[in-house]
């Protein structure tokens, strides 16, 4: 059983080795490091993806194709057209300081998801008890949690929920 954080933890310290490692800087570590806990939802390829180890100069054409690649695959992204290589964190406060949360497309949901397979006003998790329970609201798409689509269920760390066509894993 994964425990609350725990990826966000692991992604931290990628942060921590990169700054050690000369990748980041101290003004970039401290930006990302906010982003990572401070926010709800958290595209973990947004903060560590490009921390990869230096390589050796490649050829001008490779660079320019890559680049391009790069830029496609966002664009794509931002369209609706492709899904993320990985799921998003969905940071829940497993203390109790909060008692709801509304995950739609919608701008005035406490989670928004951008993707257009998601209703205005998908789902409502609601913490009770030691844990987050997710509720449907008769979405367009539906929501699946762990591959199974359904209605109402109990949340745990590490949970991978689908609701249309985002992702994202229960932190």
């Amino acid at each position: 059983m994964q425990l609350p954080g725990s990826s966000r933890q692991r992604l931290a310290q990628a942060l921590n080795a990169a700054y050690a490692d000369g990748l980041l800087s101290e003004r970039t570590l401290s930006y990302r490091l906010d982003l990572l806990f401070r926010s709800r939802v958290v595209d973990p390829v947004g903060l560590v993806g490009d921390l990869t180890r230096r390589t050796a100069r490649r050829a001008w054409r490779a660079t320019i194709v890559s680049a391009l690649e790069a830029s496609t695959r966002g664009l794509r992204t931002v369209v609706g057209l492709a899904d993320r290589p990985e799921p998003l964190l969905l940071a829940l406060d497993w203390s109790g300081a909060q008692d709801e949360l509304m995950l739609g497309r919608h701008p005035s949901c406490d989670v928004v998801l951008s993707a257009l397979s998601v209703s205005r006003r998908h789902a409502r998790l609601r913490y009770g008890d030691g844990r987050w329970t997710l509720c449907d609201l008769e979405s367009t798409n539906g929501t699946k949690v762990n591959g199974v689509r359904v209605g109402r269920c109990a949340l745990r760390p590490g949970d991978r929920l689908s609701l249309g066509s985002e992702r994202l894993v229960v932190d």
